[in-house]
């Protein structure tokens, strides 16, 4: 075990190699987007280890500090830079947006019943137009709990 320790001692290079590849590869099988900071935290204290001498707690410090700052900046940049637009595709509501269906009743001023992807809605119209039952209607947004329609 001493040999073991005298080695990674001598050799900060590729421990800090290996744990990169390690936590690389837990982030490749899992894809959650956590472990390629703490990933990438590692090569660059890898490669820092070979121009500057370092210590193990001195590197372990490094690494510390380059995993908490690269992981808020990422999470805190990355939306704008792949233009999030804030749309969850598990929401089952925003889906519907752009989504055709057919008036239950006729609307009682701007405010009625869609069914649409097999479920019924409440809805309110976009316009000032009237909507009899059975109509066609498109869904334009999401207010709140009712789907924004307008007729097809």
């Amino acid at each position: 075990m001493a040999n073991l320790i005298d080695l990674a001692a001598a050799n900060p290079f590729w421990v800090w190699a290996a744990a990169g590849a390690a936590l690389l590869a837990v982030e490749i099988a899992t894809g959650s987007g956590w472990l390629l900071w703490p990933a990438a935290s590692a090569g660059v204290v890898a490669i820092l280890s070979l121009v500057l001498p370092m210590d193990w707690l001195q590197a372990t410090g490094l690494f510390a500090v380059l995993t908490i700052v690269s992981t808020f900046a990422a999470r805190r940049f990355m939306k704008r830079l792949r233009g999030h637009t804030g749309h969850d595709i598990n929401d089952n509501v925003a889906r519907l947006v752009g989504h055709h269906g057919k008036a239950v009743g006729a609307f009682a001023g701007r405010a009625g019943r869609v069914f649409i992807d097999g479920k019924e809605w409440a809805a309110e119209l976009d316009d000032g137009g009237a909507v009899e039952a059975g109509a066609e209607v498109e869904v334009t947004g999401v207010a709140g709990a009712r789907l924004r329609v307008r007729n097809a």
